[in-house]
């Protein structure tokens, strides 16, 4: 049990003083801007979940042992917040696989940045929709229309899958001094250089090689 001589302890600080709710909330920023889907954050996920338990415990504790609710109640809020970041950070990457299920699987670039179970979801989806599809109107299409991903077999990619549009212009901030191509091979060359702290509204796939080292933040 806690007592109130503990609460300037460490534990009052598990939220409040570290950086794994800053970094979480970073990571829910840049997944909500970014048209694609982005690495999983498994070890900051596992943390903060880790985190949240603890903080619950902690509340009980001083629930029973008669604590100011004062004292308690930021106890909740900072839990409230966390609960918060971490839930909308999951729901923000459920969208998107829903969105781009038959994307997200066929490009080995995508699914590695899916956990397991999000891996698992993605399958079940794009397998129940496909299922629905082939009941509902593919079957009863001509055989040469009756495919999922393709519009006619004569088709030469899948061009019924929806992708996500690296060309979106998006707001970043530079966590470090960058330097950024702007132009695609073969183009004339021009580059942009951000100093930190610098903003910038610029095409996502020019950055985004820059938001994956953590260079730089959506906002």
């Amino acid at each position: 049990m806690a007592s109130n001589s503990d609460l300037g302890s460490e534990e009052f600080e598990t939220f409040s003083s570290t950086s794994d709710v800053e970094l979480l909330k970073r990571a829910w920023r840049n997944e909500k801007a970014a048209p694609e889907i982005l690495q999983y954050e498994g070890a900051l996920v596992e943390r903060a979940k880790g985190q949240i338990e603890l903080v619950e415990a902690n509340i009980e504790d001083y629930v029973e042992d008669g604590t100011d609710p004062l004292i308690v109640s930021l106890y909740q809020m900072d839990l409230d917040r966390t609960q918060f970041l971490l839930r909308s950070y999951l729901r923000v990457r459920l969208l998107k696989i829903e969105k781009f299920m038959f994307h997200n699987l066929k490009s080995e670039e995508a699914e590695s940045r899916l956990s397991e179970q999000e891996k698992v979801f993605a399958k079940r989806c794009a397998d129940d929709l496909a299922k629905h599809f082939e009941e509902s109107v593919l079957l009863k299409l001509p055989e040469n229309y009756q495919s999922v991903l393709k519009q006619s077999l004569i088709s030469e990619t899948d061009d019924m899958v929806p992708e996500p549009h690296l060309d979106t212009f998006v707001v970043c901030k530079s966590n470090d001094f960058v330097s950024l191509n702007l132009y695609e091979e073969g183009e004339s060359p021009e580059t942009v250089e951000m100093e930190r702290g610098d903003l910038y509204f610029i095409r996502y796939k020019i950055v985004k090689g820059a938001i994956e080292s953590g260079k730089i933040d959506l906002i």
